[in-house]
This record gives structure tokens, C-alpha cells and sequence, in this order.
């Protein structure tokens, strides 16, 4: 083995802390820093100094590999999040804002889409040799996507509580849920405009929701099994170990059912470890012992998570024949998801007679987008290439969700701290 890969993680993690001490110097949240840190220490920074100050070859570097290389932990700590956001759903706090968290979720992340295919078709309209309606739709579908980990890192480190709060745990677990489906039916509809992909009725509603429906099934089965593990594991150690059983367990299902012989579902693990974390948080009343071991266990998990977000993002897209091109959608997907996300979330909070402090500030703790935006990008490039006539197309949608969620992943933690802090939900530090 490698002895630089140990290197580069105590590199990364060293950084990473000291620059803890620098973002409390500023007033930022630690997430913002972390993701700073990845963007230094990664292939597109720190790694030229090892490939003659030139992104020329970079894929072959050594650090370029091992940032790839570690995907894995990046699945590993959504899971992780995924777990904790279930938690959030206890009875109490869904007797008390269920109703609400439907209607938000459904209106922000529907007005994230709409206006974002609204601002495309008129840049459509104007270039139509450069834009492709599929790019349109496709994008439109990934905008109602919202990343949960930077929210939550927020509001953990900031301690916050408080109706905000409450309300956009299970906002942002929904959230993705909702993607997905928007994903599933536009994508389709992308592909066969593009002269491929199977338009039926099946594969465009019956395939999504059954994606949705197993995934919560599975979860509510991890999470009946840890239950019940846990009246024979009661020590916080084998609680723990239960916990990242169910992760793990999660994760393996999630592959598995990729294979065509079980039906090819692109299945949702994030919904699996919610479901999972949900249930457990409701059928056992001492859950709360295993959370306080499990918050000082994922630490370093999320600290590497985010560092390996920023190391991740492919500055390469900024330098290419295309980059004026990709900074122009870009800048207009940004501007056009973030008024649709604030807009669907205001609306939403009215309609179901939210406090004052929801209504306003809950759009602006919406706008990190990482994980499952670029995990859908990811797969409509791979999707979009086994054609030649959509290839451009699929690296066009890669190039600008990478671009975008550099973007979101930087002023992302700041708005959810700016939203929280007016919401008067932030505790003293």
C-alpha cells in the first residue's frame, strides 16, 4: 500500500482543523472551510505543484486518483447524514408540522424547477445551436435537489433549534425524494426528444415511484431490525455498530439492486438510512443514547466528507474552449433556483400559516446543493454519452452542476447560517 495515501489524509484533516481557528476568526461556518481546504489541498491546486503547473494529463496524478479513489466515503458519510435527518422525524414534530412539511416540500422544490426551465428556454431561445432543449429539462430536474449535509453541519454547529429548524430537517429529507421523481420524469422525457430512452408509461411514472416505495420499505426493514437488535446490544459501543450496520446494509442494497436481474432501480439510499433513523428514533425511547455517541463518532466522518467535496470539484471546467458558455448557464441556474427554491418555500410557509421567522428565512436554508445534485448529473452524463448525438450534451450537464455546487457549497452554509441567525434560532457560542 501506498504510504502517501495515510499522508494525504493527515494532510487534509490537519488543514481541515486549523482551519476551524480561521473560520471562527471570521465568523463563517466550519463547513465553509472544510470545503476551501479540499479546494486547496485537491489535484486542482495543491496537485499542480507535482504536474509542472499544468492541468495537462492531471487525471494520471497521484492525487487526482486518490480523491477519486475515496468515493466510497463520500456515500458512506450521506449515509451517515441521511441516518441523523431521520432522527428528526419524531411523532411530536410531525403531529406538529407533517401537514406543513408536504406542502412546503412540493411547492420549493417544484418552484426550483419551474423557474430554472423558464430561465433556460429563454436562453434557449436566444442560442438554440449552443443549448439543447435536453440540457434544459435535464437541469430543471437536478435544481429541486438540495444538499442536507451542509445544512445540517450548520445547524449542529451552531446548536440551533427552534420552528426553522423543525421545519427544514424534514424539508430537506423530502426533499430528495421529490428530485428524484422530477428527475426520473424529466429525464425521460430529455432522452426521447434527444432520439432515445424509453418513453413509456412504465419507465417514466410506475419505475420512479416503485424506486421510492422500495427504498422506504427497505428502510423501515433496517430500521425494525436495529429496533430490535438493540434490545440485546445495549451497551453505546454495540449500539454504534448497529447504527453503521444499517448504513452499510443500506449502501449494499442500494448496489445491489442496480443489477438488471433484480429490475435495474436506481434506488435511493439516502431515503433508505432516513427511513431507517426515523424509525429508530420513534420506537426507542432511550435512542437518545445512541445519537450522543454516534454525533462524536461521525465528527471526522463529516469533516473528510466535505474535504473531499471541494478536493472533488474539477476546476477544469473553468479553462475549457466551453467555459464562457458554462459560467453563462451556470450563473443563470443559480440565480433562477435559488428565487424558485426562496419563492416555493415562502409560498408554502403561507399557505400552511408558518411563524413569521419560517416564512422568510426558510428559502435561504435551501440553497446547498452536493451529493445527490451531482449524483444525478453524474448519471444523466453516463446516460447521455452511450448516445453520440448527446454526449456534448452530458458533459455540458456535468461541467454546470460541478460549477453550480462549487458555488452552492461556498455561500451555501453562509445563507443557512444568515437564515438561522435572523431566525433568531442560533444559540450564544
Amino acid at each position: 500500500m501506498d504510504i502517501s495515501i495515510f499522508l494525504y489524509i493527515a494532510c487534509f484533516l490537519l488543514v481541515a482543523l486549523l482551519s476551524t481557528r480561521l473560520m471562527k476568526i471570521i465568523k463563517l461556518p466550519n463547513v465553509t472551510g472544510f470545503i476551501i481546504t479540499g479546494i486547496i489541498m485537491g489535484p486542482f491546486v495543491f496537485g499542480l505543484l507535482f504536474n509542472n503547473f499544468t492541468y495537462d494529463n492531471i487525471d494520471n496524478s497521484s492525487i487526482y486518483k486518490f480523491v477519486n479513489s475515496l468515493s466510497w466515503v463520500s456515500q458512506v458519510a450521506l449515509g451517515f447524514i441521511a441516518f441523523s435527518i431521520g432522527t428528526s422525524f419524531k411523532r411530536q414534530t410531525i403531529k406538529s408540522v407533517g401537514k406543513r412539511v408536504v406542502v412546503i416540500t412540493i411547492l420549493e422544490a417544484l418552484g426550483a424547477s419551474i423557474l430554472v426551465i423558464a430561465s433556460l428556454f429563454v436562453l434557449y431561445a436566444i442560442f438554440p445551436d449552443k443549448i439543447k432543449i435536453e440540457l434544459v429539462l435535464t437541469l430543471s430536474a437536478i435544481a429541486a435537489a438540495t444538499a442536507p449535509a451542509a445544512t445540517l453541519m450548520v445547524i449542529k454547529q451552531y446548536r440551533a433549534e427552534g420552528p426553522l429548524v423543525n421545519t427544514l430537517l424534514p424539508v430537506v429529507a423530502l426533499d430528495d425524494a421529490a428530485a428524484l421523481i422530477l428527475f426520473a420524469v424529466l429525464f425521460q422525457i430529455a432522452t426521447n426528444l434527444a432520439g432515445g430512452g424509453d418513453f413509456s408509461f412504465y419507465a417514466m411514472l410506475i419505475k420512479p415511484l416503485l424506486e421510492i416505495i422500495i427504498s422506504i420499505a427497505i428502510g423501515a426493514v433496517l430500521g425494525l431490525v436495529i429496533v430490535f437488535m438493540n434490545k440485546f446490544f445495549k451497551s453505546r459501543n454495540n449500539r454504534l455498530v448497529i447504527v453503521i450496520f444499517s448504513i452499510f446494509a443500506a449502501l449494499g442494497l442500494y448496489f445491489l439492486f442496480k443489477n438488471e436481474w433484480l429490475g435495474g432501480f436506481e434506488l435511493s439510499s439516502l431515503l433508505m438510512c432516513m427511513m431507517a433513523g426515523a424509525l429508530y428514533a420513534n420506537l426507542r425511547e432511550d435512542s437518545y443514547r445512541t445519537f450522543d455517541v454516534l454525533d462524536r463518532f461521525t465528527s471526522p466522518i463529516y469533516m473528510f466528507f466535505f474535504v473531499l467535496s471541494g478536493a472533488s470539484l474539477d476546476l477544469r471546467v473553468f479553462f475549457n474552449e466551453e467555459g464562457l458558455l458554462i459560467l453563462g448557464i451556470a450563473a443563470v441556474y443559480i440565480v433562477s433556483r435559488f428565487v424558485g427554491k426562496w419563492f416555493g418555500a415562502f409560498s408554502g410557509a403561507a399557505l400552511t400559516k408558518c411563524e413569521p421567522q419560517v416564512k422568510k428565512y426558510l428559502g435561504f436554508a435551501l440553497v446547498p446543493q452536493a451529493g445527490v445534485a451531482i449524483g444525478l448529473a453524474t448519471n444523466a452524463a453516463k446516460l447521455f454519452g452511450e448516445n453520440p448525438a448527446t454526449q456534448e450534451t452530458g458533459a455540458l450537464v456535468m461541467a454546470i452542476v460541478l460549477t453550480s455546487t462549487l458555488i452552492y457549497e461556498l455561500i451555501g452554509p453562509l445563507t443557512a447560517k444568515y437564515a438561522l441567525s435572523k431566525a433568531g434560532e442560533i444559540k450564544e457560542e
